[in-house]
Formats: C-alpha cells, structure tokens, sequence
C-alpha cells in the first residue's frame, strides 16, 4: 500500500521481485545496488542459505529523486523461490504496489515459471486482490543461455495477461534498470490514478467544509427592504404634485411586500436570586412596646412591688 506523506512531501512504494528460484531476482538487486548513487540507496539486507540464495526476503529501500516536487522512495524486495516457503512470499506480499515477474528464460525451466505465475495469483486472490489490481511486469531473464525460448515462445506461455515485458540478462547488468525503471513509472501512474488525486481532493475539500459550517453558524445579515416606486403609474407629476426627492425608508423591522412573517416569541427573563429585605427596626418592637402598655402589666408589677417591700420590713425586723 502506498504511503503518501504530504506533510514531508514524500511517496514510498513496495515492489516485489517474484519468480521461480535462481531465476535471477537477488541479482537484479544486487545490481541496482552496486550502480545506484550512494545518496539514494540504503543497504542491501540478504539472507542466504546453501540450498538457495535467499530464503526470506532481499530488502533495499531506494531514492528515485523528486516528481512534481514530491520525493519518490522505492523498497525493494525478493521472495525466495523455493515452493515450500509459499507462507513467506505472502508475508512479503502484503502492502505490494507493483511486481517485477523475473521468469528464467531457459526451456527447462518452463514449468517452475508457471507454478511461480500460478502462486502469485493464488497469493494475490488470498489477499483480496488480482493480477490486473497490482501493476506488473515480466522480466525475462537469462535471455544469454543457449537453451533460452524465444520472446513469442515465453509469451505465449508465461503472459496470457499482456503483462508489460522486458528482456535481461541480470548478470551483465542488462535490462535491470529499464525494468525498474518502466515498473516505477507503472506504480506512479497507478498513484496518482487512485492515491495521490484522491487524497488531494480529499484535503482540499476540507477547508470548504469548514467554511460553509462557519457560513450556515453565522447570523443571517439583516435585508433592507426595496424602496417602493411613488403610485400613479404615470411617474412624476402624475398625481399632481412631484414626489419627493428624498423619500422616507421603512422602519427596519418593517418586513418586506410579499414575505411571509414569523412571530417572535419573547423569551421569558431568567429567574433571578432570592434577595432577603431586612424589616424596619420599629416593626421588631412593636409587639414588646404592646406587651407594656396592658392592664395585666400594671397588676404584675404593684404585686412584685408589694412583696419587695414586705421582704424588705421582715429582713429589718428580723435583724434589730
């Protein structure tokens, strides 16, 4: 899957180099390693065994340069050929953008390049994808063995699809870089087909989203009504008298001719605090200044009186 980065304003791309084994594939990056400048290419990470060159996966990420003012950044892989590691070559299939179909020229090896062909799609149905979904492109490789097919030959029985085709011959450097070369252009075009365009667009209709979220938010602006034309039909002079040169607009609450009117409910005021209003000091002596002006309080206090005076001449008879 194509990561695009506008952000950095960069694109990197998968392609996968598939085949039968020591058909070729590691040498194809070995190549494009030793001949691309040091600036743009990463190391070349290899896996080897004695039953074949690579029993997982060749890995170089590589630096195409700037399209369109966006950097182009390729990794590059192998699968190894061998059928048993048939689990392997689906892991590394997984994300591809483009594959590079690297068939051995040799007759003897034309049944190893189908059952490689038939895998592929087999791989690719398992992922949800087809070979016409994938960009991808057939390398025919070895083409300097004296056993090796014709062109029509290996067409006829390798590229039922009409897969783009190049001839090589990996070890001599010849057709490895126009294959790359013509698979990278393949995977752009399909990127900026269904990737790059979309993802534009995608950005940019963002901002207009926001702007007509802010448009339909924002008060609507208040309309001044048309002036109406003085009545008469028969313009100046027609009722007898000039109109004048300076009429008097509307009121601006007064709604246009002809424009239905929605009534405004005024909103209820919100409820205020509860507030606490102190009484008048004479109100809270009120009932105190009637408690003394009743009869019951006279009596009460010739009595109190009385006894203070008959306690006062029993303490003084009692003492001398």
């Amino acid at each position: 899957m194509v990561q695009i980065n506008f952000a950095q304003k960069e694109i990197q791309c998968k392609i996968v180099y598939y085949g039968p084994g020591m058909s070729g594939k590691t040498t194809n990056l070995e190549l494009i390693h030793a001949k691309a400048p040091d600036g743009h290419r990463g190391d070349l990470t290899s896996i080897a065994t004695t039953g074949e060159r690579t029993l997982y996966f060749d890995y170089m990420p590589l630096d195409l340069g700037q399209i369109a003012g966006i950097s182009t950044k390729f990794q590059l892989y192998t699968v190894p050929g061998q059928i048993y590691y048939k689990s392997t070559r689906r892991l590394v299939l997984q994300g591809v953008d483009g594959i590079v179909f690297v068939a051995d020229s040799s007759a003897a090896k034309l049944r190893e390049n189908k059952e490689s062909l038939a895998d592929l799609e087999d791989n690719l149905k398992e992922m949800g994808k087809t070979v016409k979904d994938v960009p991808i492109i057939i390398q025919y490789n070895k083409r300097d063995l004296p056993d090796a097919m014709t062109i029509e030959e290996l067409q006829s029985e390798l590229n039922p699809h009409g897969f783009p085709m190049t001839e090589a011959t990996a070890t001599r450097g010849e057709g490895v870089f126009p294959t790359l070369k013509s698979l990278a252009g393949m995977v752009l075009e399909s990127v900026n087909k269904g990737g790059l365009a979309t993802a534009r667009a995608r950005t940019s209709r963002r901002p207009a989203r926001a702007r007509q979220t802010v448009a339909a938010a924002a008060p609507a602006a208040p309309t001044t009504p048309a002036r109406t034309p003085p009545s008469g039909g028969g313009g100046a002079g027609a009722a007898g008298s000039p109109p004048s040169s300076n009429p008097t607009p509307p009121p601006a609450d007064t709604p246009s001719t002809g424009a239905p009117t929605t009534p405004t409910t005024p909103s209820a005021p919100p409820p205020s605090a509860p507030t606490y209003t102190p009484r008048a000091l004479q109100d809270r002596v009120v009932t105190v200044k009637d408690l003394n002006s009743g009869r019951h309080t006279k009596f009460l206090m010739m009595c109190g009186l009385g006894i203070l005076i008959a306690a006062l001449g029993y303490f003084v008879a009692t003492q001398f």
